[in-house]
């Protein structure tokens, strides 16, 4: 991992950055920042959010994901975790891409305070680790179900951590998910 800024870290997949906002501690507590887009264009994040999403998963195994947003209405999106730990997973499916197919993945907690930013052009997917995890993402772009896709969990070699969790609990619309090796990408690779 590179440091991108005092709070931004790349990762091994160009675009997917790990976010740290700095916690100001005090007796009481703590207050974070944490998101300023201005700070986040520094950083080389130049997204513009339109919309936040809160996702609530009562039991630990639960698995959403893997899922994209087709052009016209793709979607970046900087991802927390307001409550519980999780480990969220970023895809690269830009066609051409020296990357394609290969994932990153960050556990995300409340108590860390991480946040991961995917750009256009990624799955993302997140999986449960312990009961009640609340994960809060922005996008850039309005939700479009005519766009949205899904691609099948278990078939782009991610190593989930699933022991001592329970089988994964999955949306019918997950279950039935295209596998990777027959997913056709809309998106293609363009290099900085």
């Amino acid at each position: 991992m590179i440091p991108v800024a005092e709070f931004v870290t790349a990762t091994a997949i160009d675009g997917v950055m790990i976010v740290a906002p700095r916690r100001h501690y005090d007796g009481r507590g703590h207050f974070t920042e944490t998101w300023n887009p201005r700070s986040l264009r520094r950083a080389g994040i130049d997204a513009i959010f339109v919309q936040d999403n809160h996702s609530y998963s009562a039991q630990p195994g639960t698995l959403r994901g893997l899922h994209y947003q087709r052009p016209p209405h793709a979607q970046a999106k900087l991802v927390r975790c307001g409550r519980g730990r999780v480990l969220d997973v970023a895809v690269d499916i830009r066609r051409g891409s020296p990357t394609y197919g290969r994932s990153v993945a960050v556990e995300l907690s409340a108590e860390n305070g991480l946040q991961l930013f995917i750009p256009a052009g990624f799955l993302h997917g997140f999986l449960t680790l312990e009961a009640d995890c609340e994960l809060l993402y922005k996008c850039s772009d309005y939700y479009a179900p005519e766009c949205d896709g899904a691609v099948r969990w278990d078939t782009c070699g991610i190593d989930w951590p699933l022991d001592g969790l329970p089988a994964p609990s999955l949306s019918d619309k997950d279950a039935a998910a295209t596998p990777f090796d027959r997913f056709d990408s809309p998106f293609t690779y363009e290099a900085a």
